[in-house]
């Protein structure tokens, strides 16, 4: 070999290994955006089904109890359909872009709404809510730097067989073992002080609804691009967990909205619901089988960011209701200015300060 040869062939080895990383692949990208505007969307929904429960409530059963006079507020109804727009945004994110990248983009979601409540529904927040909420964009762009790329998938059939491993099929045995125990045993002793039981059942029920919903994703957009999925089964099956997990999801969520504050349900939310969303996309899509530790462990820190963002965001409202609190279980009461229901923020019976 001449030294012209060595010369060149040295420079390919230079250009290989400084173009190993090229930046985010355009199915990625198209997640990211996706991704962001749905949380936009879902982070002011919570505000205004909130507002909507609250005029319910008002003149009928809340839904805190097992009422359902907020099927008549046209207001929960636009929140609703904000929602709704927000969830096919992210539907079809998922279709894009692998979980472990859009499920955290939801952190977004709970800035607009921290910052809403504060506005509209005059949920104070706190300087340390400001940084909480500047740690879960950090943490958010960090994980959204080093995500994995989209799996290569051809077929429907090919997620059902990684839904049908026995790895994951595990995962999903112990989550509806836990969500069935959870409705019929602790929901109806504990629910109405305790917020973790409801939202506990939306995390859980979340997570399998979310590899649902990117497996019905995936079928449509293979189906758009001329291979039809619709003639298999698989992609019914699909569809029938996914219309099971929301409806569920949006039974108890809307429990846990109407029972306690807006501004520390959407944290706990996001950060229970996210991390078993990327437990199960791990288990299911092998997501970081395609990645060096280094990518993994910067996500874990990115995760972690997210973590303490919300954490924040939890104890600033405890700090601020805690402030004017003076009562061991803070009662409901009326604001005779707007003649809407404010709580005070209540995890578990006895305690005075602890609430998408």
């Amino acid at each position: 070999m001449t030294a012209l040869e060595v010369a060149a062939a040295a420079a390919a080895s230079a250009a290989t290994t400084s173009g190993a990383y090229n930046g985010m692949s355009s199915d990625n990208i198209k997640g990211l955006v996706l991704g962001l505007s749905s949380s936009f969307f879902i982070g002011a929904s919570f505000i205004v089904k909130k507002k909507g429960l609250k005029k319910a409530g008002a003149t009928g059963s809340r839904a805190g109890v097992g009422g359902y006079s907020y099927l008549y507020e046209p207001l929960w109804w636009v929140g609703m359909i904000t929602m709704i727009v927000g969830e096919i945004a992210n539907f079809a994110a998922y279709a894009f872009a692998p979980a472990i990248l859009v499920t955290p983009l939801g952190a977004l979601s709970i800035i607009i709404s921290a910052v809403l409540a504060h506005i509209i529904l005059r949920e104070k927040l706190h300087i340390f809510g400001i940084l909480g909420c500047a740690l879960c964009v950090v943490g958010s762009t960090t994980i959204v730097l080093h995500a994995p790329q989209e799996r290569e998938i051809d077929s429907v059939k090919e997620v059902w067989d990684l839904a049908t491993e026995p790895a994951f099929l595990f995962y999903a045995a112990m989550v509806i073992t836990v969500v069935l125990i959870l409705i019929f045993h602790y929901v109806p002793q504990y629910g109405q002080t305790h917020i973790m039981f409801y939202i506990g059942v939306c995390s859980l029920v979340g997570s399998l609804s979310v590899m649902s919903v990117k497996a019905l994703g995936i079928a449509l957009k293979l189906t758009l691009s001329g291979m039809n999925q619709l003639i298999y089964p698989q992609t019914w099956a699909f569809a029938l967990v996914v219309i099971v997990c929301v409806l569920t999801q949006m039974n108890y969520l809307n429990k846990a909205l109407d029972t306690f504050n807006t501004a520390v349900v959407s944290p706990i939310y996001y950060v229970m619901f996210t991390s078993l969303t990327i437990l199960a996309s791990v288990i299911m899509f092998k997501d970081w089988d395609r990645q060096n530790p280094t990518q993994i462990v910067t996500e874990i820190c990115g995760f972690v960011t997210i973590l303490s963002g919300t954490f924040l965001l939890h104890k600033t409202k405890d700090m601020v209701e805690g402030s004017t609190s003076t009562t061991p279980r803070l009662p409901k009461h009326t604001d005779k200015d707007d003649n809407f229901v404010h709580e005070g923020i209540h995890l578990k019976r006895q305690e005075s300060f602890i609430t998408p």
